[in-house]
């Protein structure tokens, strides 16, 4: 029974394909082919007769076709066939021979797969009728489609999926979310089978959707971001047009609903309490505060702000940007023993308000914060905080200068002393009574010498000195007249020969060390010893300076070359003090234009001959000749010095090393062997030797004998060194006893030169017997570089052969 709906419903569908493809059919296809052509063409035959042409119908074939027997597609047929099967027919092309088949005597085509439109929407191929005795074309090849015809079987899918969107909640019903796109793979030109409509399967309660164009909307106006804030909503698209039959599809769109500032800050407490020491500096934080708001991102900005006017002025509200809070910090002392308790309004508004929603009421909210102020032991205070004084500068030590006062603020009131801070007055001119506070001078002031004095009064608990409070102190000295005028410079003038009455020679100023507060009068004259002068003239001009003028006419240098004008200066007091000083004038000869020649004052000459540089580079010059001098007797001092030195060493502190052969007979300077001989004491070790007789070293030998003896060294397979440890450990034992020598020992090593030398040793330190048990004659044949040493040896040797006899 099923087999047969099915059959029935494809014949069904058959003919519904069938009816709409009714008008597009075509009856007869003509295909041109070699020697033919279009009606009416001059190659139609003689009689009227056509050539002979393909005749068939057009092709369709419906898609997912599920009989059990090939689905009949359409025939092909020639008009030559006179259906007696004379004439095969083939195909070729696309799917020939496999999808689909063709009948070679009726040009039945059939289909045997199940094909898909939306895979492959036609296939074209070539049809051919040939001669079944001769294989030869009767009809000329012709190209033909096989149109796959749609059915819907191919449901709408969304392919931009997941879908999410966005809505600003307390949007008005209507407002646009986003929009949904469904795509149906069938012929959107045939039928139905792709025309989509959308409806909503779930969260119809919030949201609609258009039917065709997949837009969703808001279906509320109280979407509540802090009630939810997502929604699921699952969105269907149908094709058909939503008839019955239709395939649908759906899809799951996630729509987030974004806050709006529509919740006012609100404070959890409407009362908070903190406490804070009274000693707390300006800019402590006291405490935080937050209020809460339901909104998020930008929406739960705040700013906080103190409304009543006491808090204002002792406190001050900030806001920590991370954390949204209200930081509270003192702006101003708080004090205890004025005000224990404070209470500050706090307020906190959001930082951006939408307008839309302002019906919806006010968005601040306030608070009520409860600083407590907790009492501890402050140090004292100064009052009132003046921190300046004077004192005149003739006040006797231990004037009063003025009086500091400082008060314990904590309820106890303990008493007060006072001190002065010594690292600000060192010089202790200025000391403090404990108790009183007040300044008194400790030494003799000078305005002059120090105008103002700057330092730091501490002032602590009696019982408690730990808590010391600082203030400083400005003292000014005020001036008194104590210092007289004087000249600005030791003035010098000069005059020519030839002057005249009444010209000015010099213009005076004057300093005064003093600064009276009406500021400096001074007064010019002559003083009284120069009352009988006729020469020059002072004139008062009334600015501080006075004017010297001359008296007569011409001067003479051979008479007086140098005046002395003695001037008498008096300030303006009180009280008024005066000095006098001294004007010298020197008289020069001047050429015709007024200049100076030349005065009768060598120094003054030479000043103004020579320029300041040309005397720094004489006195350069000078001084450089004085440090070689000096550097020469330097170094001749130390060169005898030197040499004085080394003739005073011993034994002790020196080893003499000489290796040099010398230079020959010529050669008399190339070793002073006086340094040698005078190193060596070999009187002291044959004295110490015990040995008697004459020849070894007797009272009566001549020291100077044994220094020019020259030693020969003899190998000796048992050497004996204990002359070497006698003579060392005496020299010890002396350095030793002596203190006047440095506290070190001396320690001479000698060392055995070989025995290959061709020539014996010369080192007269192993010299056991005299030099009159030596023999000096072999000197003679070292050859002429030792003829001067044989000479020297061969003589003495002589002279002591005749001194024994």
């Amino acid at each position: 029974m099923a087999k047969g709906l099915q059959g029935f419903l494809w014949s069904m569908l058959l003919l519904f394909c069938a009816i709409q493809e009714l008008g597009s059919w075509a009856m007869h296809t003509a295909v041109e082919g070699p020697g033919l052509g279009e009606p009416g063409d001059p190659a139609l035959l003689a009689g009227g007769r056509v050539k002979r042409g393909w005749v068939w119908n057009q092709f369709f074939v419906v898609e997912e076709y599920t009989g059990t027997e090939p689905l009949y597609v359409g025939k092909i047929h020639s008009d030559s066939d006179e259906g007696d099967g004379s004439i095969k027919y083939t195909i070729s092309g696309e799917g020939a021979g496999t999808i689909f088949l063709i009948d070679e005597i009726t040009g039945d085509i059939h289909a045997t797969e199940r094909l898909d439109r939306e895979q492959k929407t036609f296939y074209t191929l070539r049809a051919q009728a040939r001669d079944r005795q001769t294989d030869q074309l009767l009809e000329p090849e012709s190209e033909f489609i096989i149109k796959v015809q749609d059915i819907n079987d191919s449901e709408p899918r969304f392919l931009e999926g997941p879908y999410i969107g966005s809505v600003a909640e307390l949007s008005p019903i209507g407002t646009s979310v986003m929009q949904v796109m469904a795509s149906d793979a069938d012929d959107p030109t045939y039928g139905s089978s792709a025309r989509v409509v959308y409806s909503v399967l779930e969260g119809e309660q919030h949201f609609t959707v258009d039917s065709k164009t997949g837009v969703i909307r808001t279906a509320v106006a109280d979407l509540d971001r802090e009630t939810q804030d997502r929604y699921e909503v699952v969105i269907r698209a149908t094709d058909m047009a939503g008839q019955l039959g239709g395939l649908s599809g759906s899809t799951t769109v996630t729509i987030v609903v974004t806050d709006v500032n529509d919740n006012p800050p609100r404070f959890p407490q409407k009362m908070y309490q903190f406490s804070i020491v009274e000693t707390a500096p300006v800019g402590t934080a006291i405490g935080r505060v937050k209020a809460e708001d339901s909104d998020v991102g930008e929406n739960t900005d705040m700013t906080y702000q103190v409304k009543d006017e006491e808090g204002v002025e002792m406190f001050k509200v900030t806001t920590d940007s991370n954390t949204q809070e209200a930081v509270i910090t003192v702006q101003k002392p708080l004090d205890y023993e004025s005000k224990k308790v404070h209470t500050v309004v706090v307020e906190a508004l959001n930082k951006f308000v939408d307008p839309r929603f302002v019906d919806l009421g006010t968005f601040r909210d306030q608070t009520i914060v409860r600083v407590s102020v907790l009492d501890v032991d402050e140090p004292p205070e100064f009052r009132p905080p003046s921190n300046l004084m004077e004192v005149q500068e003739d006040a006797h030590v231990g004037s009063i200068v003025g009086v500091v006062t400082a008060l314990d603020p904590d309820t106890a009131n303990h008493p007060v002393r006072y001190a002065i801070d010594r690292s600000t007055d060192a010089e202790r001119i200025f000391d403090i009574d404990a108790k009183t506070g007040a300044i008194v001078t400790g030494k003799v002031l000078d305005r002059e010498t120090a105008g103002w004095h700057n330092i730091t009064v501490l002032a602590m608990e009696a019982d408690n000195h730990s808590q010391v409070s600082r203030a400083s102190l400005r003292i000014r000295i005020l001036d008194v007249n104590d210092n007289p005028p004087e000249l600005a410079t030791p003035y010098e003038a000069s005059v020519c020969e030839d002057a005249k009455p009444g010209q000015l020679i010099q213009t005076i100023s004057v300093v005064d060390r003093d600064e009276p507060q009406s500021g400096h009068r001074f007064y010019f004259t002559l003083a009284p010893e120069a009352s009988n002068n006729h020469h020059f003239s002072l004139l008062d001009i009334q600015d501080n300076t006075a004017a010297v003028h001359t008296q007569r006419v011409g001067f003479n240098r051979q008479e007086q070359d140098v005046y002395l004008l003695p001037i008498l200066v008096v300030d303006s007091g009180p009280p008024a003090l005066s000095s006098t000083g001294t004007l010298t004038i020197r008289v020069c000869g001047c050429d015709s234009n007024g200049a100076i020649q030349s005065c009768n004052s060598t120094a003054y000459v030479v000043s103004a001959t020579l320029s300041p540089g040309a005397l720094i580079a004489l006195l350069v010059c000078v001084l450089i000749l004085v440090v070689l001098v000096l550097l020469i007797l330097t170094l001749k001092r130390h060169h005898k010095s030197h040499l004085t030195s080394e003739d005073d060493e011993d034994m002790r502190d020196n080893v003499i090393k000489y290796n040099d052969e010398g230079g020959g007979e010529q050669d008399t300077e190339a070793y002073d062997m006086s340094a040698l001989r005078s190193l060596y004491d070999f009187s002291e070790i044959k004295a110490g030797d015990g040995g008697g007789g004459p020849g070894e070293g007797g009272p009566g030998r001549n020291p100077a004998s044994e220094l020019h003896a020259l030693p020969q060294w003899v190998q000796s397979p048992d050497l004996d060194f204990s002359v070497f440890r006698d003579y060392i450990c005496r020299k010890v034992e002396q350095a030793d006893e002596d203190l006047s020598v440095p506290p070190y020992d001396s320690f001479q090593t000698y060392a055995f030169e070989g025995s290959d030398s061709p020539v014996p040793s010369l080192s007269s330190i192993n010299t056991w017997s005299s030099g009159s048990e030596q023999d000096f004659s072999y000197l003679g044949g070292w050859g002429p570089r030792f003829r001067q040493l044989a000479a020297l040896y061969g003589g003495r040797r002589g002279e002591e052969d005749s001194e024994e006899s």
